[in-house]
């Protein structure tokens, strides 16, 4: 069974090796090949030690049975002051090897429930147009509501914008069909 908990700094590495296999196998063929080998597990470690440590951002793992760390996922408040929703989830990876279990699922479930507990009851995702995670936010209920151009390496990207206006609704994740409540 896959427990969903706040991360502790032993994770770092777990999340770090997540972040960057992700990536790659995401994005193969659509960053530049340099981009992705020179993705540093050690970096991300630097960071996502960082990130635990401080209370202001949310950092869960998925964690199987025998203490495999196999997804992870970070929240807190909308980086974009001007914006009405108060909440955004930063990031959601879920490693390749574990695709198509709901791991995803229970993680943004539990996501929505943190941001709910800091009194943000909204939030937004953005996502390279590329990712075909986009696909799996509109399966949860994200209205796609706008999109940006980033410069990320080098290379222009385009970034889609998914909100939930309403994360008390999202508990079931307002899937058709699903009404368990996966928190």
């Amino acid at each position: 069974m896959t427990k969903i908990r706040a991360a502790v700094q032993a994770d770092a590495l777990a999340i770090a090796d997540i972040y960057v296999e992700t990536w790659r196998s995401t994005y193969a063929g659509t960053l530049p090949d340099k981009v992705l080998v020179n993705m540093s597990v050690e970096r991300q470690v630097v960071y996502w030690t960082r990130a635990i440590q401080q209370s202001q951002e949310i950092v869960l793992v998925a964690e199987e049975a025998d203490g495999l760390v196999t997804a992870m996922g970070s929240g807190g408040a909308n980086r974009d002051r001007s914006s009405d929703i108060a909440g955004e989830v930063y990031t959601l990876y879920v490693h390749p090897d574990h695709h198509e279990r709901g791991i995803g699922e229970r993680l943004l479930a539990h996501l929505f429930y943190e941001l709910m507990g800091r009194s943000m009851m909204s939030a937004v995702i953005w996502v390279l147009a590329p990712n075909p995670a986009r696909f799996f936010y509109e399966a949860m209920g994200g209205a796609r509501t706008g999109d940006r151009n980033e410069e990320l390496w080098g290379t222009t990207l385009k970034e889609l914008a998914y909100v939930w206006t309403d994360l008390s609704n999202c508990l079931t994740l307002g899937r058709p069909g699903i009404d368990r409540v996966i928190v």
